[in-house]
C-alpha cells in the first residue's frame, strides 16, 4: 500500500493546517488553511504545490480561519471538488470568509495609502491575497456531512467525520483506505477541545489507527482548570470596574467569543459580577452567534438545560451585539465601566485595532486576552509585555494592565492530548504531531515517547513521508 503524505502547513507553526494526501490516483487535502504568523504570511502568497484543479476534495476539520483561510484562493485558481465537513462548519467558514475576504481588500487599500504616503513599496501592499468574491465562490462546493458519516473520496479510500469538541461543529477526521486485503487507518486530530469545556460536547476517542496526526498548540504545558479562569474573569471584571476602565478582550469570532458570553452570563446570574455593558463588536461574531442559537443538537447537557431554563449565554441583560460602524464607533465614547469583545482574536485587524488605540495607554483598563496567541502577532507582542506597539501605523505606549487567561482556550493542553491518545488500544505505526510551535511540537513528541513507547516525528514544512 503506498500512501504519500505531505505536510504544507501547521509543521512547527501553528497555523497554515494544510495536508496533502496521495493513494493511487486520489489526491485531496485535509485542511487548507491561512498562514497568520507575520513570519511565515508569504507562504500564503506562493503557488499551490500541486494543480489546484487535480485534487478531488478537500476535507475541513473546522471553521477557523486558519485551517479554512486559503479555500478562496484555492478555488480561484481552479480547485472545482467537493468541500466535505458538518453543515455547521459550512455555514461558519462562509460567514468567516466572506470577512476575511472584505478585510483582505481593505487592508490592500489601506496600505496602498500609508505607502504612498511614506513613498515606499513592500511586498503584495496594493492588492489582495482574495477578495469577498472570491470567498462567496467557495460557498457552492461545501457539502455537509454528520457526525458518524462516512463519504466515499475516491476509489479505496475514505473519511468518516467525529467530534472534535474544540468549536462548534469541529471534527476530528479518520481516513481509511483499503487495497485488496490491507487497510490503514489515519487519523488527523484538527484541534481537539479540552474535557468538560462549556457548550460543547468532549471529544471523540478511538480504539485503533495506523498513524496520527495531532496537534501540539500547548503540548508543552498544562492550561489549568476552567474554573480557576472564571475566577480570574470575576476578578479582572471588578478591579477594571472600580477602576472606572474598560475591559478589552481581543477574540476569535468562533467559540471563544460565545464562551465568554457564557462565563460573563454564569457570573452574572451568580451576581458575583456588576451588570455592566457588554458588547460583542464584531458582525462576523454576532452571525457565528446566530449560527449558535440553531445548532443546539450540538451542545452539551449543561446548555441545553440553560436554554431550557431561559438563560442563554446569548441573550442576557447589558448585552449588545454590534452591527454596523456606526454602533462600533459610538463605542469609543465609552470611557469606563464595559466589557468590549471584539475580533480579530490575535489583534492581526478587525474593529479591536480601533479599541486597543482608546484603551491600551489607559491604566484604568484592562486588555484580557483568553486565546493562543502567535508568534509575531500584534497580540503575542501585547501579551509577552512589549511597553510600545504599533497599531494602524502609529505607536502606543502600553499602560493599560495587560493579563491572559489560558484556561478559556478551546484546545487541550498536553495531559489532556496524551489522554486523548491513549485511548488507542495498541500503538499507531507512527504519531506526527503538528500545529504547534517548534518547542511545543518537540517536547509532545517527547512526551508520547516517554510515555507511550510510541514512534513520533515532528516534520517540517513540505516534509513528505509514505505512509506504508
Amino acid at each position: 500500500m503506498n500512501i504519500k503524505l505531505t505536510f504544507l502547513g501547521a509543521a512547527q507553526n501553528v497555523t497554515g493546517s494544510r495536508y496533502l494526501l496521495q493513494f493511487n490516483s486520489s489526491r485531496f487535502l485535509v485542511d487548507c488553511g491561512l498562514y497568520q504568523e507575520r513570519e511565515f504570511s508569504g507562504r500564503n502568497w506562493e503557488p499551490f504545490p500541486i494543480p489546484p484543479e487535480s485534487l478531488g476534495a478537500v476535507l475541513l476539520t473546522h471553521a477557523h480561519l486558519d485551517h479554512c483561510g486559503l479555500l478562496p484562493k484555492l478555488v480561484r485558481e481552479g480547485f472545482h471538488g467537493p468541500i466535505y465537513c458538518t453543515a455547521a462548519t459550512a455555514e461558519i467558514a462562509e460567514i468567516i470568509l466572506q470577512d476575511a475576504g472584505k478585510i483582505q481588500e481593505e487592508d490592500a487599500e489601506f496600505k496602498k495609502k500609508r505607502h504612498e504616503r511614506e513613498g515606499r513599496k513592500g511586498p503584495h501592499p496594493e492588492i489582495p491575497l482574495y477578495t469577498a468574491d472570491d470567498a462567496k465562490a467557495v460557498s457552492p462546493l461545501f457539502v455537509p456531512v454528520g457526525y458518524g458519516e462516512t463519504v466515499k473520496i475516491g476509489e479505496g479510500i475514505e473519511a468518516t467525520f467525529y467530534d472534535a469538541g474544540h468549536v462548534l461543529g469541529s471534527s476530528i477526521i479518520k481516513v481509511r483506505t483499503h487495497q485488496d486485503s490491507e487497510e490503514r487507518l489515519i487519523i488527523f486530530s484538527g484541534d481537539i477541545g479540552g474535557s468538560g469545556k462549556p457548550i460543547l460536547r468532549d471529544p471523540t476517542s478511538f480504539k485503533e489507527a495506523d498513524y496520527v496526526l495531532v496537534e501540539s498548540t500547548y503540548g508543552d504545558r498544562l492550561l489549568g482548570r476552567p474554573e480557576d479562569s472564571v475566577n480570574e474573569l470575576a476578578q479582572v471584571v471588578n478591579n477594571t470596574a472600580r477602576a472606572g476602565g474598560n475591559v478589552v478582550i481581543p477574540s476569535f469570532a468562533l467559540e471563544r467569543s460565545q464562551d465568554v458570553l457564557y462565563y460573563l452570563n454564569k457570573l452574572q446570574l451568580e451576581h458575583r459580577v456588576p451588570l455592566l455593558k457588554v458588547f460583542i463588536d464584531s458582525p462576523m461574531a454576532v452571525s457565528v452567534t446566530d449560527v449558535f442559537k440553531h445548532h443546539a443538537e450540538l451542545f452539551d447537557a449543561e446548555m441545553r438545560e440553560l436554554l431550557r431554563q431561559g438563560k442563554s449565554p446569548f441573550d442576557f441583560p447589558g448585552l449588545s451585539l454590534v452591527r454596523t460602524v456606526d454602533e462600533s464607533k459610538a463605542i469609543n465614547n465609552i470611557a469606563g465601566r464595559a466589557i468590549i469583545i471584539a475580533g480579530s482574536g490575535m489583534c492581526t485587524g478587525g474593529r479591536i485595532k480601533h479599541h486597543l488605540v482608546n484603551n491600551i495607554s489607559r491604566p484604568e483598563s484592562t486588555i484580557l486576552f483568553v486565546g493562543y496567541q502567535a508568534i509575531g502577532t500584534l497580540g503575542r507582542q501585547i501579551a509577552d509585555g512589549a511597553k510600545e506597539v504599533r497599531i494602524l501605523g502609529q505607536y502606543y505606549p502600553v499602560r493599560a494592565r495587560v493579563l491572559q487567561l489560558h484556561g478559556f482556550s478551546a484546545h487541550a493542553d498536553k495531559e489532556q492530548v496524551l489522554k486523548w491518545l491513549s485511548s488507542l488500544q495498541s500503538p499507531p505505526r507512527r504519531v506526527f504531531v503538528t500545529h504547534g510551535e517548534p518547542e511545543a511540537a518537540q517536547n509532545f513528541a517527547r512526551l508520547i515517547r516517554d510515555k507511550l513507547s510510541w514512534k513520533t516525528a515532528v516534520p517540517e514544512y513540505q516534509d513528505e513521508a509514505m505512509l506504508n
